[in-house]
C-alpha cells in the first residue's frame, strides 16, 4: 500500500485487510479508497490468499465517508466518491470469488457498515454497533446499502433503519439476520480470525461458485437458477478439492484441500 490508512499482510492463506485510520474513527478519504481497492485486488489475484479478512483499527470498524474530506474547499463531489471510491470496493466485495469475512470490532456507520453488509460472512464484537447514517446529514445510503440491507433484513427493517437512522446493537443486529454471530468482546479477534483461517483451508473453487450462485439466486427465477446450479456443480467436480474430498470420504481421513 502507499500509505498507511489500509494495512496489509498474509497470514495462514488470509488477506488480512486493516482500515487504519483509527483517529478519525477509519473513515474513509480518497487515499484510503483507493489502497482498500489495491487490497482487495491483491487478494482477488494471489493463489495463495484463499480468505479474506476485513477490520478496524482501534475502536471503530468504519465511520464512513471522512466529512472532512467533503467539506474541503477543493474536496470531491459526492457523485465522485461514489464512483471512483466506494462503488469500485462494492464490486470487488461481489466479484471476488474467494471468502471475504467483514469483522466488525466497533461501530459501522455509513457507507462503512455496507462495505461490511456486502461481505459474506458478517461477525461482530458484542460492543459493536451499526447505523444507517445517511438521513441524519440528508443523505441516502449509499454503498450498495439499498441493496444489501434489505435483503438481509426485510424490506419494513430496511426502511426504518435507514429513514430513521437509529443505532443497532450488534445483539439486534444478529437476531434480525443483518449478521452471522456476535463474539465476546474478549475473544473477538480470536474467534474472527479463526473463522478466516478455516475458510482459507477449505475447497475455494467450491467455496467461489457458491458465492456466485448465491449473487446470481439474488434476481434469477428458479428454472435459471437449477440451470446456474447444474453449471456451478459440473465445474466444482472437475476440481482437484472434490476429488480430494471424496477420496478423504471413502478413506475416513480429513480432507487437505489445495484451493485448486
Amino acid at each position: 500500500m502507499q500509505d498507511n490508512s489500509i494495512l496489509f499482510e498474509i497470514k495462514n492463506q488470509v488477506g488480512l485487510i486493516t482500515l487504519n485510520r483509527p483517529k478519525v474513527y477509519n473513515s474513509f478519504n480518497r487515499e484510503m479508497s483507493l489502497s482498500l481497492q489495491a487490497a482487495l485486488g491483491q487478494c482477488k489475484d494471489d493463489a495463495e490468499v484463499r480468505a479474506i479478512y476485513i477490520t478496524g483499527a482501534g475502536k471503530a470498524f468504519s465511520a464512513g465517508q471522512d466529512l472532512q474530506e467533503v467539506t474541503a474547499e477543493d474536496g470531491p463531489e459526492l457523485s465522485t466518491i461514489l464512483t471512483e471510491h466506494f462503488n469500485p470496493i462494492i464490486i470487488q466485495v461481489w466479484e471476488i470469488e474467494k471468502p471475504i469475512v467483514a469483522a466488525v470490532n466497533g461501530v459501522a456507520a455509513g457507507a462503512g457498515a455496507n462495505i461490511a453488509l456486502a461481505c459474506d460472512i458478517v461477525v461482530a464484537a458484542e460492543s459493536a454497533s451499526f447505523i444507517q447514517a445517511f438521513s441524519k446529514i440528508g443523505l441516502i445510503p449509499d454503498s450498495g446499502g439499498t441493496f444489501f440491507l434489505p435483503r438481509l433484513v426485510g424490506y419494513q427493517k430496511a426502511s426504518a433503519l435507514m429513514m430513521l437512522g437509529e443505532q443497532v446493537s450488534a445483539r439486534d443486529a444478529e437476531q434480525m439476520g443483518m449478521l452471522y454471530k456476535v463474539f465476546s468482546d474478549k475473544t473477538f479477534a480470536a474467534e474472527s480470525l479463526k473463522l478466516a483461517e478455516t475458510l482459507a483451508q477449505m475447497p475455494t473453487k467450491a467455496i467461489g461458485y457458491i458465492k456466485r450462485a448465491l449473487n446470481y439466486s439474488l434476481t434469477n427465477d428458479l428454472a435459471t437458477q437449477l440451470a446456474i446450479e447444474d453449471q456451478l456443480q459440473s465445474a466444482a467436480g472437475q476440481t482437484h478439492d472434490y476429488k480430494e474430498g471424496v477420496q478423504a470420504f471413502l478413506e475416513k481421513r480429513k480432507p487437505v484441500f489445495k484451493g485448486e
